[in-house]
């Protein structure tokens, strides 16, 4: 083992799994920005039932859901990437395509995967708010804008925000399946690495180890918003 984290080392392979590690916290954090913003426009009409609308949002949380994350990767990817690379090299931008486009693609897919769980999470949230709050709130004459703004929106945060921690870990350990279409996140450079040593289990164990890392640094950091959003509440 011990020789083994020294050819990692001397092989450079440290600094090219910590590329990997950022790439994937790109990933990971654009894409739920991504998820949130899908979720919180679904969530928000299926909690309304605003009509033919939460139609369509079902049958996408639905088909997202009953489909498995990598099948969509490919869908989207090998759907799109020959279109995009005759339009690309047309211009004269072949070389962003080749360099580019798995990056756009990821964010697009897990983006898309993370907003169908995000939905229910914010639909959950908006179905959990008192409506013995909305409807005092309407009974003193708000506007119904100032009742979103200032009643609904703040519980739903603090209510949304445990499940939007499941949605980010598992949008995380999505953004190992598009290494897939060639791009050069974490698990990635861990597969390349253990490829080119013949030493799998070092380089995954690494992985791991980085995977974990992620994953506690972030539960740390919502745990902290919880509670800061909580000592708001109750001033």
């Amino acid at each position: 083992m011990e020789s083994s984290l020294i050819l990692v080392w001397q092989g450079g392979w440290i600094r090219a799994i910590l590329q990997g590690a950022a790439i994937t916290i790109a990933v990971g954090t654009v894409s739920m920005l991504v998820g949130a913003l899908i979720g919180t426009l679904c969530g928000v009409i299926k909690w309304a039932r605003i009509f033919p609308l939460t139609l369509v949002v079902d049958a996408y949380t639905s088909l997202v859901r009953g489909v498995p994350e990598l099948l969509i990767i490919y869908l989207l990817f090998f759907s799109s990437v020959q279109f995009v690379t005759q339009v690309a090299t047309a211009f004269g931008y072949a070389a962003l395509a080749d360099s580019g486009y798995a990056f756009i693609i990821a964010i697009i897919a897990i983006g898309t995967i993370s907003g169908a769980y995000s939905t229910e999470v914010i639909r959950g949230a908006l179905a959990s708010i008192p409506t013995g709050h909305i409807e005092a709130a309407r009974a003193l004459g708000i506007p119904g804008r100032r009742i979103f703004r200032r009643i609904i929106i703040p519980q739903m945060l603090r209510i949304a925000i445990p499940g939007m921690n499941n949605v980010w870990q598992t949008t995380i350990k999505d953004t190992a399946l598009v290494s897939v279409v060639g791009l050069q996140e974490l698990m990635r450079a861990a597969s390349v690495g253990a490829g080119s040593t013949r030493n799998p289990l070092i380089f995954f164990l690494i992985a791991a180890v980085v995977y974990f890392a992620i994953t506690i640094i972030s539960q740390a950091g919502f745990d902290r918003v919880e509670r800061l959003v909580r000592l708001r509440a109750r001033k």
